[in-house]
């Protein structure tokens, strides 16, 4: 039972979240399976880590697939090929069982967490202090989110 609330308050936070809040619960989501699938090559639970390292694998796929090239343009492009390059560097250290593999991984999508928590962490202090300015100080085009 207590599990089924669990279960239920992460999908409701999924699904309530905003779509720059996704970006980085799904990088997250990825450090964290890659951190559990590394733990489980040391452990020799070669099941678990495959689990996990398709999770990170999916998540990946899933970013990758939600890119905006229209309106991401070279961004986009470049994301792509980053993630390209994450899938298959995941993929080589899963056959080889390469940590190293992993945490060169994990340094990529933590230095792209760490992007998208500025540019959302600003934005919103950003949001914050639109809202309390006087009504002629807004700027309205402030809190548009054109996505990548």
């Amino acid at each position: 039972m207590y599990n089924n609330g669990i279960q239920m308050y992460r999908k409701t936070n999924v699904v309530t979240a905003d779509p720059k809040r996704l970006v980085l619960m799904c990088y997250e989501g990825a450090i964290d399976s890659l951190k559990i699938g590394k733990q489980k090559i040391a452990e020799k639970d070669y099941e678990e880590k495959g689990k996990n390292i398709t999770k990170a694998r999916d998540i990946i796929s899933e970013l990758k697939s939600s890119l905006n090239f229209e309106k991401g343009g070279t961004i986009a492009a470049n994301l792509d090929s980053l993630y390209n390059y994450m899938l298959k560097r995941i993929t080589e250290a899963d056959l080889e069982n390469d940590t190293q593999g992993f945490d060169d991984v994990i340094g990529m999508l933590g230095d792209l967490k760490s992007a998208w928590d500025e540019v959302f962490y600003e934005q919103k202090n950003a949001i914050g202090s639109e809202v309390a300015a006087p009504r002629g100080e807004r700027d309205g085009d402030l809190v548009s989110y054109s996505g990548v």
